[in-house]
């Protein structure tokens, strides 16, 4: 319940400035999430705009809340991004290259038939997955920068100032976390792994799709043109590396 979370230190305890949090429903700013009456006795704020709660997910289990994120729900994704204290956007970031680089890493491995316990060899396999690493934080940024630069030109009202980039960074970092599915597809290896990671990639961007959604208020169609263009940067740069001659 809402004492749980304030426990937690999920929620904060006094009374936000306005406009610190959002109502999940239609988006609209809000003062407070909650009332404390004292002795126990807390009630959910009522939305000023639409009358609704303004977040109901607050009484929510975590676990409730995680299940209505990956169901892409944006009243999930506004508690998590407006509404709670969430630092984890860049070790999260992290883990996720990490994950890809070891799925290409793996692959580049399956490809190689050579066997030889020789350093030289091991060394090589380990500079392989640096390498991996280094391609996947290059490809990513290159497919955040196209995003950033599409909703830029088409709404710059939207991202006027340096806070708003931030918000928007985080929100796309927060909505990678599918690309942790890339290990148990490996692990559980079989004859459909192919299909299981192209669905893996379609989730990705359709959590990145509400994630921009959410984040500048849009409707559906400006944040997948950005993720279009985002996508097309990404295999601008995969094209210019196999040029060079790395395997990607």
């Amino acid at each position: 319940g809402v004492e749980a979370l304030i426990g937690l230190g999920v929620l904060p305890r006094a009374m936000a400035t306005l406009g610190a949090y959002r109502c999940i429903e239609c988006n609209g700013e809000a003062t407070e999430l909650y009332r404390d009456y004292q002795r126990g006795v807390l009630r959910i704020s009522i939305c000023k705009f639409c009358q609704k709660s303004v977040d109901k997910y607050i009484e929510y289990d975590p676990v409730i809340i995680l299940i209505n994120a990956v169901l892409c729900k944006a009243q999930a994704y506004r508690h998590i991004l407006f509404n709670t204290k969430i630092n984890i956007h860049g070790k999260l970031c992290i883990f996720c290259l990490l994950c890809e680089a070891y799925l290409r890493w793996l692959q580049l491995q399956d490809s190689s038939q050579n066997t030889d316990p020789d350093d030289l060899i091991r060394y090589a396999k380990e500079w392989d997955f640096y390498r991996m690493l280094g391609l996947a934080s290059l490809e990513q940024t290159s497919f955040f920068i196209g995003i950033f630069i599409t909703l830029w030109w088409m709404t710059p009202e939207m991202l006027k100032r340096k806070s708003d980039f931030i918000l928007l960074l985080k929100a796309l970092l927060l909505s990678t976390y599918g690309k942790l599915l890339l290990i148990p597809a490996v692990i559980w290896e079989h004859d459909y792994t192919p299909l299981c990671l192209a669905f893996i990639k379609v989730f990705v961007l359709i959590s990145n799709s509400q994630a921009i959604r959410v984040t500048l208020n849009l409707n559906r169609i400006l944040p997948w043109f950005a993720i279009f263009f985002g996508l097309i940067l990404e295999n601008g740069v995969v094209c210019l590396f196999q040029k060079m001659g790395w395997h990607v």
